[in-house]
């Protein structure tokens, strides 16, 4: 009997034990998303650690951009029909300042030191350069026609303009006084990112259907490659080796090596595929597809689906968690945010995998940002 006994214990034991480990969470992440609510003209903070929103901050226009500083607790969101930056301070979770910009600003980046904002305006027809210090313009760059898109130079020291239908691309050396030295290319020129090495930059042209390689000493075109796709969402590993393009016209992701200037491969990846991000560790590229309401995740090395999540109504957005943790999946249409854990998503015998939380945040959720504490 006695024998009886202690094993039923050992029995009672393990299974509390094995019921223990299936109810342990995964460990949340030290820091805030803020997540730009178009709709709800507010920035809405999620608490990553709780997996829970921490507050609303209320704006004077609907937010398109957010930006985190890499060295202070600041985070500045773009509102472009109130042509208004604005600095919330991520200690106390509150609206600091306000800054105002030249008419209809379209995009905004932080320059690689931190010191300025550059803001490009459609209307105005400028790059104006905004100081994090006082936030308030001190340079503009004059440009001859309606800017589409820009970026900034891994160092910092030049800035490409591309111009559509005006079929111009130009480059702005940022030092003393900035000028567009602009050249004709004859295409379209759409979204455009600059090598990791800063010495070419590929330039899109949706309506051909090409992606151009352009020195960024000369403004000469190296090459032009013909893609299956009108290209519109650009995503780059952490290396720059890899660029990874998705567009209308075919359910893929289009695969470029930037160094070699070719194309590596076409690969399926859900319904009309849209926005893009990239994890290190492991090397995943998670690709939203809005019309399905889905995301699908790509191994990068073997261009192989891992996974397939049911996100939500209209993923329009991905960021992940500094620690490649979680990704991040903003639905527009369903005003919520999806978590995914990125290790749950390895080594699964299924394709389609699971959640980890869904949290309301706001109407039309666009654009979102992590910030450690």
């Amino acid at each position: 009997m006695g024998v009886v006994i202690r094993r039923r214990e050992f029995l009672t034991t393990l299974a509390a034990a094995g019921v223990a480990c299936r109810r342990r969470k995964a460990e949340g992440f030290p820091g805030y998303a803020f997540v730009a609510n178009y709709g709800g003209q507010a920035v809405a903070v999620v608490d990553l650690s709780a997996f829970a929103v921490a507050r609303h901050i209320r704006l004077n226009g609907s937010p398109t951009v957010v930006l985190s500083h890499p060295a202070r607790r600041v985070v500045y969101a773009l509102t472009p029909e109130s042509n208004t930056i604005h600095e919330i301070a991520t200690e106390d979770l509150t609206l600091r300042r306000r800054a105002r910009c030249p008419a209809s600003p379209i995009s905004m980046r932080l320059s690689p030191d931190g010191e300025h904002l550059w803001v490009l305006c459609r209307q105005a027809r400028q790059l104006a350069r905004i100081p994090v210090e006082g936030l308030e313009p001190d340079v503009r760059v004059r440009l001859p026609h309606q800017p589409v898109a820009f970026d900034l130079s891994p160092d910092g020291r030049q800035a490409a303009v591309s111009f559509g239908d005006a079929e111009l691309f130009g480059l702005v050396e940022l030092k003393d006084h900035p000028a567009l030295r602009a050249t004709r290319v004859g295409i379209y020129c759409g979204i455009l990112r600059f090598r990791k090495d800063g010495k070419c930059i590929v330039m899109a042209s949706p309506k051909q259907r090409l992606l151009s390689v352009l020195e960024t000493a000369s403004g000469r075109t190296v090459v032009r490659l013909p893609v299956a796709i009108e290209p519109e969402y650009f995503c780059s590993k952490d290396d720059g080796g890899e660029l990874f393009v998705t567009g209308a016209g075919m359910d893929a992701v289009v695969t470029v090596y930037p160094y070699d200037t070719e194309v590596g491969s076409t690969t399926l990846a859900g319904r009309a595929p849209g926005y893009l991000a990239a994890s290190s560790r492991p090397e995943y590229l998670f690709v939203a597809n809005p019309l399905s309401g889905d995301m699908t995740v790509l191994d990068i090395e073997t261009q192989r689906v891992v996974a397939v999540v049911a996100v939500g109504r209209q993923p329009c957005f991905i960021t992940i968690t500094p620690d490649d943790q979680y990704a991040l999946v903003l639905n527009r249409a369903s005003g919520d945010m999806a978590v995914v854990r990125i290790a749950s998503l390895s080594g699964r015998r299924r394709k389609f995998a699971p959640l980890f939380t869904m949290i309301p945040v706001g109407s039309e959720p666009v654009s979102a940002v992590v910030q450690a504490v």
